[in-house]
């Protein structure tokens, strides 16, 4: 086990303990059971589980499959899987998942968004637009795209901080005729 650079790993090569002060982008392309102990800032993009620890400080936009948070975090959170609060939990941010389980004192200021199956599917098989595709693909000015997100007249998300568009969501919203 090394514990210099503020990771430490047991005996397992999958599992990261992070204790020390950080900041950066972390992108796992592999499942690995992440733990933060400390503080983190930037972004994070974590396959397999991540757990926050009672105590640690995240300021980070967070994608992961599981995750678990027992700390502080400041920033919007995506999970594939399921987000855990825990009692100890004090998170600000837009949470977008598909199960949600909050203990009873966590602390919770954002949205939540709870995807659909279509939603939780790979987006290789889903059509993602941006602002400006959005605006081409029904004919109108970026303002107008703009207006309907400020007023949520328009089905959208946040990812990386950017807002986007899942095309078989806006096709539903324009045949309803919520479009107006």
């Amino acid at each position: 086990m090394f514990k210099k650079s503020g990771i430490s790993r047991d005996k397992d090569p999958k599992t990261l303990d992070m204790d020390a002060n950080m900041q950066g982008r972390l992108v796992f392309k592999d499942p690995v059971d992440l733990k933060i102990s400390g503080n983190f800032e930037g972004s994070l993009d974590a396959k397999g589980n991540l757990t926050i620890s009672e105590g640690a400080v995240v300021n980070a936009e967070i994608k992961g499959e599981n995750i678990n948070i027992a700390g502080k975090v400041i920033g919007n959170i995506s999970a594939a899987g399921k987000l855990v609060l825990t009692k100890t939990a004090y998170v600000i941010g837009d949470i977008n998942i598909p199960i949600l389980v909050i203990e009873e004192g966590a602390y919770l200021e954002g949205n939540c968004h709870m995807m659909t199956e279509e939603e939780k599917a790979p987006k290789k098989e889903r059509q993602i637009l941006d602002r400006k595709q959005l605006a081409e693909y029904l004919e109108v000015d970026l303002k107008t795209v703009d207006e309907w997100i400020e007023n949520r007249k328009v089905p959208a998300f946040k990812e990386d901080g950017e807002w986007k568009f899942d095309k078989s969501k806006i096709d539903a919203w324009v045949a309803s005729e919520r479009i107006k």
